[in-house]
């Protein structure tokens, strides 16, 4: 698989074999793309939690918020749930912050489980707090954000942006549709 086509199928997926596991060397391989990944200042101050417990998974998963564009879905439901989860952390005792560290990363796993045949969703919407307690995190460990993993359930296309409407829909038929702005408008040339 080509970049370009990883880039296609590294979609937000939301819905997910639930009984499909996600093994530990899948999760470490695509821990590992993280860990590859440029750093702002090569500080390397990101640690990343894997699960595939399915006990820990579901005291996970209410503390997230799922598809904010969809307000009517309250997110999967049990059967269609992530088989795994990895937690992006920030590491306080080596830096305050990051540049951007969080997106490069959290890319670099999503097309690292693409490759392997899985799908995920990087969920910024997290109850910190609760989470942080549910993990056990000591104070210096900071949740960025949470990837949901799994083999995907659910077909994601990428449809044309038309009049500026920027926001995902689903149809009747379980479709997730993306809609990409132009390149045109994206690219300025001098």
């Amino acid at each position: 698989m080509d970049v370009r086509e990883a880039l296609h199928r590294s979609r937000s997926y939301r819905r997910f074999y639930q009984e499909t596991a996600v093994p530990e060397a899948d999760l470490m391989t695509i821990a590992d793309a993280a860990r590859l990944s440029p750093s702002g200042r090569n500080i390397q101050a990101l640690k990343f939690l894997i699960t595939n417990d399915r006990e820990l998974n579901s005291r996970i998963f209410p503390t997230l918020a799922w598809a904010g564009y969809l307000p009517e879905w309250p997110g999967p439901e049990e059967g269609e749930r992530p088989a795994a989860y990895i937690v992006q952390l920030l590491d306080t005792s080596i830096a305050s912050g990051t540049l951007c560290d969080e997106g490069i990363t959290a890319q670099s796993m999503l097309l690292q489980a693409v490759e392997l045949g899985y799908g995920g969703c990087i969920i910024a919407a997290v109850k910190r707090p609760e989470l942080h307690e549910i993990l056990e995190l000591p104070e210096h460990l900071k949740i960025i954000n949470v990837i949901a993993l799994g083999k995907p359930k659910e077909t994601v296309v990428i449809e044309e942006m038309t009049d500026g409407q920027f926001k995902y829909w689903r149809t009747p038929d379980g479709i997730h549709h993306v809609p990409k702005r132009p390149l045109s408008e994206l690219v300025i040339f001098r």
